[in-house]
């Protein structure tokens, strides 16, 4: 894996831990590992800036999908400072994934996301 390829996929891996973060302590630290301090999130539902608005979106995916993961659908493309993936909202206790979209993100000096470009691909009718 080039070392590149390792970048986007690490910072991925710390998006995805943000997302699935439950607990407000633990929500906090991994928005703020993931994230640079002015880092942005902008989906067609929300569009927000900094650590604390950026939780305050993950809290809420959670309050209306409860019992559901984050996951990684496919492979992470990437270059420059910029990586883009897919990923599924998926229950825990059925697997299956009503929700289902594609991400843009760029990345700092310190492989630290400054931005969030969020599509959603498929979303449940009355979501």
């Amino acid at each position: 894996m080039s070392a590149n390829a390792e970048r986007y996929e690490n910072a991925v891996a710390r998006y995805f831990e943000a997302w699935n973060a439950r607990e407000p302590e633990a929500l906090a630290k991994a928005v703020a590992a993931a994230w640079a301090v002015r880092g942005t999130y902008t989906d067609p539902v929300a569009d927000v800036r900094g650590h604390e608005e950026i939780a305050a979106v993950v809290a809420a995916a959670h309050a209306r999908f409860p019992g559901f993961l984050f996951r990684l659908s496919g492979a992470v493309d990437g270059h420059h400072d910029t990586a883009r993936f897919s990923w599924e909202l998926v229950s825990e206790a059925g697997g299956a994934a009503p929700v289902a979209g594609s991400d843009v993100i760029t990345l700092d000096a310190q492989d630290r996301i400054t931005s969030v470009l969020g599509f959603l691909d498929r979303v449940p009718a009355g979501a």
